[in-house]
This record gives structure tokens, sequence and C-alpha cells, in this order.
């Protein structure tokens, strides 16, 4: 469903590759926060832009390209910020960005999906303002 959606609303052409997601330790990813993972990570690979290592990206993509927020964010920064992540980049409606931004987490919201792959495709990662150097 994101590759579709990548395809139908941010113009990422992904139809001809064969893609294989790997999840660390072998767990199966039921749950939507981590559609914009997969899609950042997705765009990355293809643009072959790497994403900063220290950023941290959850949020459920709609059909229709809207980056939706998930149960537990406030939570989820949190345990993000005790891993040691500096950034984190989630759905704008997204209620905890004030709290967020006071535990040392810098919080970029993201509303749309082609948004998203914009910012990566131009080099920048979209979770920091500075840009992310090639090759």
């Amino acid at each position: 469903m994101v590759v579709a959606v990548l395809e139908a609303h941010a113009g990422v052409k992904l139809g001809q590759y064969d893609i294989y997601l790997n999840v660390a330790g072998g767990l199966r990813v039921g749950e939507p926060a981590a559609d914009l993972a997969a899609a950042a990570a997705l765009v990355s690979s293809l643009s072959g832009i790497g994403l900063a290592a220290d950023s941290v990206y959850f949020g459920e993509i709609a059909l229709s390209g809207a980056i939706r927020p998930v149960a537990h964010g406030l939570a989820r920064l949190k345990e993000a910020a005790k891993l040691g992540f500096c950034r984190a980049t989630i759905p704008q409606s997204a209620p905890e960005n004030g709290e967020a931004q006071a535990k040392d987490l810098t919080v970029r919201n993201c509303t749309h999906i082609s948004g998203l792959v914009a910012a990566i495709a131009a080099g920048k990662d979209p979770s920091s303002k500075r840009e992310i150097k090639r090759g």
C-alpha cells in the first residue's frame, strides 16, 4: 500500500523494482505507525540519499497521501529520545509537539507524503534543517 501511495501521490516510480522490507530481528510490522518510516526508507534507497542516523519517523499514510497521527505519539517520542534519537518526523496534527521539544528532541511535522519525498529528493532530511551530503 505504501508503494502504491508513493506512486500515485508523490510521483515515485517503484513498480519496476522488487521491494523487500527487512525488519531487525525478523519481527513482523503490522502497525500503521511504520508507514512513514518505510516510505522514507524507500525514497532514500531509490534516490541514493541517506537519512540522518539520529532521526526517527512515524505516522500512518492514508490512501490520499496524507500523513495521519498514530496512537501513543508522546510515548513514542519519549522512547525515541531515550534511545538517543535527536530528531523526529511525525504527522502535523500530533498534539505532543510542545512537550517533545522540551525533551531535547527536535520535532518536524509532515502533512503529506509528497512533502516527505520532495525533502528527501532535494537532499535534505525532512527531520533536520541541514543538508545531507551525497555519495
